[in-house]
């Protein structure tokens, strides 16, 4: 089969392609991915020469491009997005014309092609906040309720996804995952910059207290659940995908990381809040667990002290990618270098 993977670049779209050409070698995969600051061919070094994997450069909201990346495809893995809630608030026009318009060109193309089945990868934030201390969890059926421009975008999108299987009965899919977090992830994010800012002798920022919740989802354990609803999943439906049964803070995280690399909590900086930072997510699972037979390999202890393994390993990656434009944004956004 060919498939078509949008924003293979990036950090879940990479590890996605790499799991997928080792579990499915007969297969020819397509990365079409625009390379802004998150995509990153260095990810995708390993499988460069093989011969079921191509590269196209190019937008998702070009329908040019995106009708020739199409032709003959059977699957599309939709990743491609804008997905940092702090550049959301920074320049919300970009997520909306990716995340929104994008989604939309996509979609027709998807329609014109024929394609077998649409798979489209959208965010537990797209429901909005939850309370601290509060026994309530997102399910598939929760109402959106978006709080930020990038959650509003990925809102746009998924109502866009289903509105095209009930009208035009285009075969789709959605997953609503929760923070995902491993190899290859873009140092901007809350796990990585934690684990490289130590590795270089600097502090952590903390948002606010500390105390926000989030569910946490290991990237591979992400791209088995894509697998299997792919495989087993039912067309029109949406499946929530998570990786934790109980809540844990950002604080919390952040200890945890510290007492991995041997480090103390002075080590810890707080800054300003963001505006409108949700205070706490949570994901009900188990509809994928009962009806796919899916559920997270292991625990996240024992995935976040192979992340921060992978980080220790990989400097040059990470050293390269926190050089250049990142030095600026994150002066800006924690007003340090």
């Amino acid at each position: 089969m060919k498939i078509l993977v949008t924003g293979g670049a990036g950090f879940i779209g990479s590890n996605f392609i790499l799991y997928w050409l080792k579990n499915h070698p007969q297969d020819l995969v397509i990365n079409l991915d625009k390379l802004t600051y998150a995509g990153n061919l260095e990810n995708l070094k390993d499988i460069k020469d093989n011969k079921n994997y191509s590269f196209m450069h190019g937008d998702i909201c070009d329908r040019e491009i995106v009708d020739k990346a199409m032709e003959g495809v059977g699957l599309v893995v939709h990743f491609a997005a804008e997905s940092h809630v702090d550049r959301s608030i920074m320049n919300p026009s970009e997520f909306v014309k990716t995340n929104v318009l994008g989604t939309q060109v996509l979609l027709d193309s998807a329609l014109k092609n024929k394609i077998k089945r649409f798979h489209h990868i959208s965010t537990d934030e797209v429901f909005g906040s939850l309370k601290l201390n509060d026994l309530s969890i997102f399910n598939e059926r929760t109402n959106y309720n978006p709080r930020s421009p990038y959650a509003a975008s990925k809102a746009g999108s998924d109502h866009l996804v289903k509105a095209y299987h009930v009208t035009y009965g285009l075969p789709v899919t959605i997953s609503n995952c929760s923070n995902n977090f491993g190899p290859y992830q873009f140092p901007e994010k809350f796990i990585p910059l934690a684990i490289t800012n130590l590795l270089e002798g600097k502090k952590v920022p903390v948002y606010g207290d500390g105390l926000y919740v989030r569910d946490w989802l290991y990237v591979e354990d992400h791209c088995r659940a894509i697998d299997l609803i792919l495989e087993k999943g039912t067309v029109g439906e949406t499946y929530c995908i998570g990786g934790l049964t109980q809540d844990i803070n950002n604080l919390e995280v952040v200890k945890k990381i510290l007492k991995i690399l041997g480090e103390g909590e002075e080590k810890i900086e707080y800054v300003k809040d963001r505006p409108g930072h949700d205070r706490r997510y949570a994901l009900d699972w188990s509809k994928i667990k009962d009806e796919l037979g899916w559920e997270p390999l292991y625990g996240f202890d024992e995935w976040l002290k192979k992340t921060v393994e992978w980080y220790k390993k990989n400097r040059q990656w990470w050293t390269n990618v926190k050089n250049g434009e990142y030095k600026t944004y994150y002066k800006k956004l924690y007003g340090r270098p």
